[in-house]
C-alpha cells in the first residue's frame, strides 16, 4: 500500500472510535464524561489518556471528526516520517499541559490534538522556508484561520486551554522538526517499487 492509499487510515481509524464511543455511550445512555481530564488532581490524569476520546454530544464530536480526517491525512500524507510523533504529542503533551496549567473544570474532546495538527501544519513553512511547507502552511491558514480565536477565553463551556495548549504542541513540534533530518527523509523511502 502506498503512502498516498495509508495516509488517511490512521486518521479514519482514531475518528471511528471516537463515534464508537460516543455510540457506546447512546446505547448504553450514560456519559463517560467523568472520565475526563481534571487539572492537577491525581484522579484527573486518568484523562490525559481518555478526554480527547469523550465528546459532549454529537454536534461536539462532529465538529472535530471532519477537520480531524481532512488535517489528520494531510499531516499522514505530506510528512510520514514525522506524522507520528507529531500526533502523539498533540495527544499526550496537549493534555499534560492541560493538566498541568488549565482551569478546575472536566475537560474532553479531541480539539487538542485538532489545535496541535493544525497547528504543525499552519506553521511548518515558517521554520522549514522550503516551496511545499510554505504551499501547505498557506493552504491550512486560509482554510482553517478561524480556529485562532478557539485560544482565547471567549466561549462559554469551551475548554480553550485545550485549544490554545494543542497550538502550542503543534508549533513546537513544527520548530523542532524543521531542524530534524527526519523530517526531510521517507520520500524516497516510501515504496519499494516492484518490477
Amino acid at each position: 500500500m502506498t503512502a498516498y492509499n495509508r495516509s488517511w487510515l490512521i486518521p479514519l481509524r482514531f475518528v471511528a472510535l471516537l463515534w464508537l464511543i460516543k455510540a457506546v455511550e447512546a446505547i448504553l445512555g450514560v456519559s463517560f464524561a467523568n472520565f475526563g481530564l481534571y487539572p492537577r488532581h491525581a484522579s484527573g490524569l486518568v484523562g490525559v489518556l481518555l478526554a480527547p476520546l469523550i465528546h459532549g454530544d454529537v454536534y461536539h464530536l462532529l465538529s472535530n471528526s471532519i477537520p480531524l480526517l481532512i488535517l489528520g491525512t494531510a499531516l499522514f500524507l505530506l510528512y510520514p516520517t514525522v506524522a507520528y510523533p507529531v500526533f502523539f504529542a498533540g495527544y499526550f503533551l496537549t493534555d499534560l499541559l492541560v493538566w498541568g496549567f488549565a482551569r478546575p473544570s472536566i475537560h474532553i474532546g479531541a480539539s487538542g490534538l485538532l489545535y496541535a495538527v493544525a497547528a504543525f501544519l499552519m506553521t511548518i513553512g515558517l521554520f522549514k522556508k522550503d516551496f511545499k511547507s510554505l504551499a501547505v502552511s498557506l493552504i491550512v491558514a486560509f482554510f482553517y484561520s478561524s480556529i485562532i480565536f478557539g485560544v482565547l477565553p471567549i466561549v462559554p463551556g469551551v475548554s480553550w486551554e485545550s485549544h490554545l495548549m494543542g497550538a502550542l504542541v503543534g508549533i513546537g513540534c513544527a520548530s523542532s522538526f524543521s531542524r530534524s533530518r527526519l523530517l526531510d527523509r521517507g520520500r524516497e523511502e516510501e515504496v519499494p517499487v516492484r518490477r
